[in-house]
């Protein structure tokens, strides 16, 4: 029998698993909860766990939110080696004795909180001339990159047990943490890799409160969709404005509301009688829509003589 998918709006919070792609691991919790479309907030390697929030139908509209938010992670550092990846899925191309105590560790720690500059890997999905990285060093290529700007707001130290190491880093977007390994151990003089990697925090979101694939599993279907937050989720921090019909009809046909709201410019959450209907760009006393839901658009009608009036064009 064919299988059935249904649509169906909202954000799951999983735990994604050990060796297992994001994009895999977002194509079997689909077909699980047998949901038409569904996307990822952000890519895990198949050798990372941890928190993959995955949006489901009009979700994937607000999924952009969190691509600039700060990611957290729990890194396991392997000192005295490293390979030709940066981390322990590349064949080992050194080893140097490790010589260094706490103080040496807290030190070097030290230098890279706050802004500093990464060399992404070519073992990455940055894109060259429309081709990921990985693809070039594959055939042996090596592409030139340059170094980019990122920031290491907090980086704590769990434990240090002599040849491995245990941190917690809390970072801006693009930060690739197998560089963050292979640049602390080259600073240490000893060089390292990583040999572990779990995602704990994206934003607002916090792994504390993902689901892991057994426990989806082991559900009904309505004990899933229990599980499964509301889009509007995805941007909390948004202002908010509220909107009678009329002024939402408007927004549906794309035209653009002149308003008092005494809120900043930028993106702010839209609501109406029966809650949240999308982002609006707010510029001054001009309202435009960036992205609203398809329901919202599909009920707007055309419009009457008298609801135009008023409206800024």
């Amino acid at each position: 029998m064919a299988r059935t998918y249904r649509q169906f709006d909202g954000v799951l919070l999983f735990d994604k698993p050990l060796e297992l792609s994001s994009n895999t691991a977002l194509q079997k919790v689909r077909r699980l909860f047998q949901a038409e479309k569904a996307g990822h907030t952000g890519t895990l390697d198949p050798l990372a766990t941890g928190l993959l929030p995955v949006c489901f139908g009009e979700a994937t509209k607000f999924s952009n939110a969190l691509l600039d938010a700060d990611k957290t992670y729990r890194a396991l550092l392997r000192l005295g080696q490293t390979t030709t990846t940066g981390d322990a899925e590349g064949e080992i191309i050194a080893e140097h004795p490790v010589e260094i105590g706490q103080a040496d560790v807290d030190a070097v720690l030290a230098k890279f909180r706050g802004e500093i500059q990464q060399l992404p890997p070519m073992h990455s999905a940055l894109k060259h001339k429309g081709k990921p990285l990985y693809e070039y060093i594959r055939k042996g290529e090596t592409i030139e990159r340059e170094l980019r700007s990122v920031v290491i707001h907090e980086l704590v130290l769990n434990s240090f047990s002599g040849k491995e190491m245990d941190i917690t880093v809390r970072c801006s977007k693009g930060t690739y943490i197998r560089t963050l390994a292979e640049d602390i151990g080259a600073a240490l003089g000893c060089g390292a890799h990583l040999i572990g990697l779990r995602r704990t925090a994206i934003a607002h979101f916090d792994l504390n409160n993902a689901y892991s694939w057994q426990q989806l599993e082991a559900m009904t279907a309505a004990e899933r969709d229990a599980c499964v937050l509301p889009p509007e989720t995805l941007m909390p921090d948004m202002p908010r404005l509220q909107l009678d019909a009329v002024q939402i009809k408007r927004l549906a046909q794309g035209q653009r509301l002149g308003l008092d709201t005494g809120l900043p410019d930028g993106k702010v959450s839209l609501y109406g009688q029966q809650g949240f209907i999308g982002v609006g760009l707010l510029q001054g006393r001009r309202l435009s829509p960036d992205r609203l839901l398809s329901g919202v658009a599909k009920q707007a009608a055309t419009p009457t003589l008298t609801e135009n009036f008023g409206v800024e064009q």
